[in-house]
């Protein structure tokens, strides 16, 4: 083995140079919890979608009077076609629950303050690069719902000042409805395009990260000690190897996250996506409209925020603000400490509240808030209504809120902060 490794480096030095900047050589703090399982597991699911991805597009026909039947093929007649099916749709949903979750440990944690705020940025372009992945991959079964999901929100680029009308015409490749033109553009973005954007992404937002280093639940950057290890005098005295000491850790992650995805496809395939919606297990028809149009679960708050404003043209700005806010968080936030831990009461609250809002959202999006709220008003659908679009704009100003807070609360000095350590609480 010895000599297969250094045959290897005398050949391919680069290699063996990179394995030791991003892995042994590369000290991560020791006080990681349980929360930072979730950028090793994106990473996972984005090759598993990769993966499956390939072996759907063996299959799939894109075209507006074959899609639907291939879809219906590879679950019913391709040998293991629906697990593969099942593997994909899942593997979506759960890239963003554990997208998202590693975006709000970045907010507890301080994660996109200097000197990471590149890092948070190219992880904010891999949201946006993710969600039209997940969009044009929401179309590409040419159901009943995702044809008119696809109108609606290709519709929204008619808000877009002198240009809107011929953006539409350009998306959609036809003058009128979704069709084949429309197919065949989502499917080359979906499969080609997105995928290297995506794996471009990831690779400047690792690189980065290990260029400035990792966070830790304390906020604090790890030291060099005078002595560091009786490995390495040169490592830091607050880090240790990424590997093994991490990708060890993280296969623990990994094993748990695998058996919680077998049990949702073999025993609860519904839950991994939104293909047995029943208006997407009916085959497109341009005649028949759905009774609510609604996206799928992870575009479902900022679909909130955009019904929630009566104005297209302004419900469309505030849907676009609602992710360039996420953006714009590391100059929003002037606070003096990184990590919540040693942060004020009333930034706790904020961010308790955010989830909060965010999740409601959701359920609003989603169609959901509508049948808690028949609970209070029974049969009384304008009462549902009126107090639904109530609260969706009630929480769309209180989503809004949390940023404008965040800038005030933090630039004016009025956060009252505890004294922050000068190493991680978890040492030797």
């Amino acid at each position: 083995m010895s000599a297969l490794v250094q045959w290897f480096n005398e050949r391919a030095p680069g290699m063996g140079a990179a394995y030791k900047k991003h892995m042994t050589e590369y000290y991560a703090p020791k006080n990681f919890n349980f929360m930072y399982y979730f950028g090793s597991l994106a990473l996972l699911v984005l090759v598993n979608q990769i993966v499956t991805g390939i072996f759907l597009t063996m299959f799939y026909t894109p075209s507006a009077a074959g899609a639907f039947d291939s879809v219906q093929y590879i679950m019913r007649d391709v040998n293991w076609g629906w697990l593969v099916r099942y593997m994909h749709e899942t593997g979506a949903s759960m890239f963003f629950i554990v997208i998202y979750l590693h975006m709000f440990r970045g907010l507890m944690y301080g994660s996109y303050k200097k000197p990471r705020e590149l890092v948070w940025l190219l992880g904010m372009l891999i949201f946006l690069a993710l969600m039209a992945e997940a969009f044009m991959g929401y179309v590409l079964p040419w159901g009943n719902m995702s044809f008119w999901g696809a109108k609606v929100i290709i519709t929204l680029f008619s808000a877009v000042p002198v240009i809107g009308p011929h953006l539409v015409e350009w998306i959609m490749g036809t003058l009128s409805v979704p069709g084949d033109p429309t197919l065949n553009r989502f499917f080359a973005l979906h499969v080609v395009a997105l995928p290297m954007v995506l794996l471009l992404l990831v690779v400047l937002h690792l690189g980065a990260l290990h260029e400035v280093g990792s966070n830790n639940p304390d906020g604090v950057d790890i030291k060099h000690g005078p002595k560091g290890n009786r490995w390495n005098p040169d490592a830091p005295a607050d880090g240790i190897p990424f590997h093994p000491y991490y990708t060890l850790k993280d296969l623990v992650g990994v094993g748990v996250f695998l058996i919680i995805c077998a049990i949702i496809i073999f025993f609860a395939p519904a839950v991994g996506g939104f293909f047995l919606e029943p208006d997407n297990l009916v085959k497109a028809n341009p005649l028949v409209t759905p009774a609510s149009i609604k996206p799928v679960w992870y575009f479902s708050p900022f679909y909130a925020i955009l019904r929630a404003i009566p104005s297209k043209g302004i419900g469309v700005l505030a849907l676009g603000g609602s992710i360039v806010a996420l953006f714009l968080v590391p100059w929003l936030d002037r606070g003096k400490v990184k990590s919540i831990r040693f942060r004020g009461r009333s930034y706790k609250i904020a961010l308790t509240l955010f989830v909060i809002v965010f999740l409601l959202l959701g359920s609003i999006g989603a169609d959901v808030m509508p049948i808690w709220l028949g609970l209070v008003y029974g049969s009384n659908a304008e009462a549902i209504v009126s107090t639904n679009l109530l609260i969706a704009r009630t929480l769309t100003v209180l989503y809004f809120a949390f940023f404008v807070f965040l800038w005030a609360y933090t630039f004016f000095g009025l956060e009252r902060t505890k004294p922050v350590p000068e190493r991680v609480t978890t040492h030797d």
